[in-house]
């Protein structure tokens, strides 16, 4: 493949995928340009070379043309985030955007139509009947999956370099993430600057180890993380489940955990997890005290008991101080960390600290010489709210891209390329 640096976009039409699907209020701002302020290395380096871009997104999931989806909304503001003017295809394949793509100007821009407008995007069909019989099922997902590649070669004949910058949508092998890189030779296709970052991150913490290995798990589920912990298990020094997931490990070990979160045919696989632990010599680390609650609410009664035993009509909310001390001298004493899911509900001020205090840490240790990698939606959502996003190596924007990797799964829109 390519490499963005050293290539000169003068005069050639790049295609780049970009994550622009951002949150929008009632009135089509947009309430958070995290994605598109990411994506601005990249398509700076274009337009200063004088390429002339084309930009590709999604928006939301709509089921066909939905206007309240349309990219027009996000025009303006990408923009003015640019410095330059952008145009507007009003389609994201057809003459007009044909049209307009074969008419841009070296240093021009030109944004497409949300390409979920159509069912190749995604390559699943749309308006089955709920009670579509299996036949008709597979008729319609053959059809939309041979419409699929008219539709691909389609976005790649507008262009004649391929960039993908969307590491958010890495793990979908659709139509503009993964399968358009196959109609452009391997000089002509290329990770954007925040792909690139991505993949060398997740690379750097999953197989460029600096040890001791830490990873803190998060989450209320123990079945939505279950690959995740397996392959971990077999690169961590330490691992440290926390979060809802604690409560379903205290009661498989005989505790009581009140009116805690827990999944009740999960009790076995916790104690498997356990014993797989111990057998690979890595240190599996559970709060050994929790900030409990009267009701879930921020201004609950409180009180902070043993994990494995919580009063009958309580709750779990957070980590209690003898399990911040816990895994704060642990993280600290860490060379490479990946974090995941936070403590407890730290939606809510009160039961925020057990998130803030494993954050501080992390930075400590970051400061101190450590690679740190943060990832996933709630604790992005918890570094920023602590303002420790400057403090750690690298914040992931992928939430179930940055999952997969860490499963060990290959990512198409990474093997596309790389390819």
């Amino acid at each position: 493949m390519a490499n963005i640096d050293n290539f000169n976009f003068k005069g050639l039409r790049t295609f780049v995928r970009v994550d622009f699907n951002v949150p929008l209020d009632d009135k089509f701002n947009i309430t958070d340009d995290t994605r598109i302020r990411a994506a601005l290395p990249t398509l700076h380096k274009i337009l200063g070379d004088g390429g002339r871009l084309i930009l590709g997104s999604h928006l939301g999931r709509p089921k066909g043309v939905e206007d309240k989806y349309s990219l027009a909304h996000i025009k303006d503001q990408i923009s003015k985030a640019l410095g330059v003017e952008v145009k507007f295809a009003p389609d994201c394949v057809g003459e007009e955007a044909v049209r307009m793509a074969a008419e841009l100007k070296d240093g021009e821009a030109l944004l497409l139509e949300n390409l979920r407008f159509y069912a190749e995007e995604e390559g699943k069909p749309r308006g089955l009947a709920e009670d579509a019989s299996e036949e008709e099922k597979a008729a319609a997902k053959k059809a939309v999956k041979e419409s699929q590649k008219v539709f691909t070669k389609k976005l790649a004949d507008l262009a004649d370099v391929y960039v993908n910058d969307a590491f958010g949508t890495a793990h979908r092998a659709h139509a503009s993430t993964a399968l358009m890189a196959d109609y452009f030779d391997k000089d002509h296709k290329m990770f954007g600057y925040l792909m690139g970052k991505e993949v060398e991150a997740v690379k750097k913490v999953m197989s460029d180890i600096r040890r001791p290995f830490t990873a803190i798990m998060g989450g209320s589920k123990v079945s939505s993380k279950i690959d995740i912990i397996e392959n971990l298990l077999t690169k961590v020094d330490n691992l440290i489940l926390t979060g809802g997931m604690t409560y379903t490990f205290s009661k498989a070990r005989g505790g009581k955990i009140g009116v805690s979160i827990v999944e009740n045919d999960k009790l076995d696989l916790a104690l498997d997890i356990i014993k797989k632990a111990e057998e690979r010599g890595v240190k599996l680390y559970i709060a050994v005290d929790s900030k409990v609650a009267d009701k879930f609410s921020n201004d609950a009664n409180t009180q902070f008991v043993p994990s494995n035993d919580i009063p009958d009509g309580w709750e779990g909310m957070d980590i209690g101080p003898k399990t911040i001390e816990m895994f704060s001298e642990v993280i600290k004493g860490s060379k490479t960390i990946l974090w995941n899911g936070p403590t407890g509900v730290f939606e809510f001020d009160n039961f925020g600290h057990g998130s803030e205090a494993v954050g501080k840490a992390i930075a400590e240790a970051t400061k101190a010489g450590a690679f740190s990698l943060v990832g996933g939606g709630d604790s992005v959502a918890c570094v920023n709210k602590y303002h420790l996003a400057d403090k750690v190596s690298y914040v992931s924007t992928g939430g179930g891209a940055l999952l997969e990797a860490i499963e060990g799964k290959v990512l198409p829109g990474i093997a596309a390329i790389e390819k």
